[in-house]
């Protein structure tokens, strides 16, 4: 039986024409505009990003500069609580100083093993009694960092930073949204889809790890396909995934995204086009993924 897929509002995101006009403009009510829409339908929290977009350059001074006026205006316009999504600790920081915690803690996004100044970001999470992001889809190896292409390693890395922040943030289980990577389907030649699913049924088995939650970016799973099917794909892939395991997805609460019916034709042709991208006795990854991409590109065709 498939989860309630809680959504994380992603609007204020210069992704959005609206969020970058609001940008552009430093205008609170645009911004507290897309406050109150996501609100109203539904979210559970708001993303808060004011990166750079390929539409729009923003300098980091220029986030810094405009945080405290935002969060602010922000909870003004919404309880809901907010996810500050960025890497930079500096970024986390300044919005952390002027979060109002009566509206509930925030959610840092994220913690991964390539993020610079780790141990600063640790200590934010722990200092401001926070909810946090895991991005489990890097790992540390000797040397340096690697993207997981296994879902073992996903587990992994999962399992690594939770006993991190319980052990230096106080982090609970419960405290923790565990994001083990969603690639863009359309373009999966690697299974990087099929090891996100994989790790979630994996880190749902382990009883160490009860109780975490999940999330992951939606909008990158319907990337780059045609536009009559997008908004379907992405909701299939939540039938999936909630099976799987998720239970919170980053995505644009415009397009009512939730789960469909398992025998809805676009599950059943998405849940076909990863089967075949999963490689048999004797074949590389490689030969399974473009046959899984060949698949995927025959859904929208048979749309």
């Amino acid at each position: 039986m498939n989860r309630t897929v809680g959504i994380i509002g992603d609007l204020i995101n210069n992704a959005y024409a609206r969020a970058r006009k609001a940008f552009q403009a430093r205008s609170l009510e645009g911004y507290q505009e897309l406050a109150r829409s996501q609100t109203a339908q539904g979210s559970a929290f708001l993303d808060v990003n004011l990166d750079g977009t390929q539409n729009i350059q923003v300098r980091p001074r220029e986030m810094l500069d405009f945080l405290p006026e935002l969060i602010p205006a922000l909870q003004e316009a919404s309880p809901l609580p907010l996810c500050i999504d960025n890497p930079s600790v500096d970024y986390h920081r300044v919005a952390l100083a002027h979060y109002d915690r009566s509206r509930g803690a925030p959610i840092v996004n994220s913690v991964a093993a390539s993020r610079e100044r780790l141990d600063e970001m640790i200590e934010l999470i722990k200092t401001h009694d926070t909810r946090v992001v895991v991005m489990a889809s890097e790992r540390f190896v000797e040397g340096g960092t690697a993207q997981c292409l296994d879902a073992r390693d996903v587990h992994a890395a999962a399992r690594h930073f939770v006993e991190l922040l319980a052990t230096r943030a106080g982090r609970t289980n419960g405290q923790i949204f565990i994001d083990p990577g969603l690639a863009p389907v359309g373009a999966d030649t690697y299974g990087l889809v099929n090891i996100g699913l994989d790790a979630m049924r994996l880190i749902r088995k382990d009883p160490d790890l009860a109780g975490v939650h999940f999330t992951v970016g939606l909008s990158n799973f319907a990337w780059g396909t045609p536009k009559h099917i997008r908004y379907d794909l992405e909701k299939a892939y939540l039938t999936l995934a909630s099976a799987a395991g998720l239970d919170y997805a980053i995505a644009n609460p415009d397009h009512g995204p939730a789960p469909l019916p398992d025998d809805h034709q676009v599950v059943t042709r998405l849940r076909h086009a990863l089967d075949q991208g999963r490689a048999a006795a004797g074949e590389d990854r490689e030969t399974a993924g473009f046959r899984q991409a060949e698949a995927v590109m025959e859904i929208w065709a048979g749309t």
